[in-house]
């Protein structure tokens, strides 16, 4: 996971790194170039040689990367075209350096430009309707205008910039819609617009295909809707030391691939593992309305490798439910009464009848004298005691979507959770659970007041039967994890991940409008191939 900082927590890293371990800021801001190169190289096929390039650049240290870049992209053979908006003169510090050295080596003659070109645009407007009609003639656009140092909205200056790279790259949600329109998009540290530490979109931004900003992520990188600004993110380090960013106070993370892959190595199969080594995972699940869903939780849970699952339903549908879950589950009856919970992990919640009074009783009980980790989803999360009981040391892991978790706290006023991380932090907090808010950007929240936003997954999730698929999967996360006393708050960041990146295969593969939950749980195999030999 990837501590989340602010734009004041970044800067006192940059500081730290210059003063504690000598690396001077002009070193990073070169660093920080190189990397975007980097990503420009590999994105255009492993070349730049005879691309061409266009990179608007402001008066602050976004503008000095952006400088930066230029020099470096046309040592590798790319034709670029810099506007900085102002005069070098207005600029400062390292920025400063890198305008300077950019304007000694380029063309300044607009009537012969050559490979590098460089012009002083103190107008924005104005090149906004004259250059900025040629936008669309680029191989790559790169936005360093404002970074992480904005504070208010785009003034009257800068608010046509937006609107015309959509209109000439005919761009919505950060893809050309048009295919003679072949542009990248790419934003450094923060598509210009848009607020470093906060998940709200001003109504004037760029929409970036990819962003790459540096050391750690910040709020409007990863947090909807302003993550929708960003397209793809890449986090590059560029030689601050991980420690300073550990020392921050930040308690937001993102989570990435190497959360999920060190996860399957720490799960992996040894040569003597055998089901009794895997864990058990008991799910209660179905009614007569929705025996699909006990099917997708069940099969879920089978296909993300626990040893054993017993998937336990009512009666009256027990004979139709094992005729469609796979053959190695064992499928049980429970009817309103005792049941004797001997698993590693329980999962409790996915179609079940939550006004059965019968049901209430069972499943309150278990909650609430649970002796291993239960995942409580869907309907259940009307069992959830309304008062925290913090004596019970053993997880407790509740998966609302935001309507369950309004629900939840009380209210039916979407206001109550404008602000999704905090939210989830104080429910978490105060109830002693580990929370998975659901939706675009699921926040997964940690009694101790940590929050992780995940980054994988799509709209096409949004259906039916993809809420059941991802609670399988964490229970068999969890019972794994139990059997194998691996850290359950880690093991259920792993586990959203995972079901999002297969999530992220299956629209792949069959398109937002076909993706079925029975597709998603199916591309888990070539999610996990991938992860596991990577």
């Amino acid at each position: 996971m990837r501590k989340v900082l602010t734009a004041e927590q970044m800067r006192e890293v940059d500081r730290l790194t210059t003063e504690r371990y000598g690396i001077p800021s002009i070193i990073l801001m070169e660093n920080a170039a190189h990397a975007v190169a980097r990503v420009i190289t590999e994105k255009l096929g492993g070349s730049v040689k005879g691309k061409s390039i266009l990179i608007l650049c402001g008066k602050g240290n976004n503008g000095g990367d952006g400088a930066a870049l230029a020099r470096i992209l046309h040592d590798d053979g790319a034709t670029v075209e810099v506007n900085l908006f102002g005069q070098v003169e207005e600029t400062v510090g390292d920025a400063r350096q890198n305008c300077e050295k950019l304007k000694s080596i380029a063309s300044t003659d607009s009537e012969n430009k050559g490979c590098l070109y460089f012009e002083e645009t103190p107008l924005m407007d104005y090149w906004v309707h004259t250059s900025g009609f040629n936008v669309g003639s680029f191989d790559v656009f790169v936005d360093a205008l404002f970074g992480t140092g904005l504070k208010r909205p785009l003034d009257s200056t800068f608010r046509n910039l937006p609107l015309v790279v959509k209109d000439q790259l005919r761009m919505e949600n950060g893809f050309a819609l048009d295919p003679i329109y072949s542009t990248l998009v790419l934003s450094i540290d923060i598509p210009s617009g848009l607020f470093s530490d906060v998940s709200e979109t001003p109504e004037y931004h760029i929409k970036a295909d990819l962003t790459v900003t540096f050391t750690a992520p910040k709020a409007g990188n990863i947090l909807s809707p302003a993550s929708r600004a960003n397209g793809e993110l890449v986090v590059a380090d560029i030689g601050s030391p991980h420690v300073l960013v550990e020392e921050q106070p930040s308690q937001l993370y993102f989570a990435d691939r190497s959360d999920a892959a060190k996860w399957l190595a720490s799960s992996r199969f040894s040569v003597d593992s055998y089901k009794n080594k895997r864990g058990h995972a008991l799910v209660f699940a179905g009614s007569e309305d929705y025996s699909g869903a006990a099917v997708l939780a069940g099969n879920a849970a089978m296909r993300s490798g626990v040893g054993l699952v017993t998937l336990t339903v009512p009666s009256s549908i027990r004979s139709e439910v094992a005729a469609r879950a796979l053959p190695d589950l064992i499928v049980r009856p429970f009817d309103k009464g005792e049941f004797e919970v001997k698993a590693d992990a329980v999962l409790i919640g996915c179609g079940l009848d939550a006004n059965d009074a019968g049901n209430e009783a069972i499943f309150r009980k278990i909650v609430e004298e649970r002796k291993t980790p239960v995942i409580v989803d869907a309907g259940a999360l009307a069992f959830v005691p309304t008062r925290a009981d913090k004596s019970v040391g053993t997880p407790l892991i509740l998966t609302p979507h935001e309507g369950e978790f309004l629900r939840l706290i009380g209210t039916d006023s979407k206001e109550a959770i404008k602000d999704r991380v905090a939210a989830v932090r104080d429910y978490a907090t105060a109830n002693n659970v580990i929370l998975v808010l659901k939706g675009e950007r699921v926040l997964i929240g940690a009694p101790d007041g940590r929050v992780v936003v995940n980054p994988t997954g799509n709209s096409g999730l949004g259906k039916a039967g993809n809420g059941d698929t991802l609670a399988g999967i964490l229970v068999s996360f969890v019972a794994q994890a139990a059997k194998m006393d691996i850290d359950i708050f880690e093991t259920v960041v792993a586990a959203v991940f995972i079901a999002g990146m297969a999530g992220d295969v299956a629209e792949k593969k069959y398109g937002k409008r076909v993706m079925t939950a029975s597709d998603v749980r199916e591309c888990l195999v070539e999610v996990f191939s991938e992860l596991e030999n990577s």
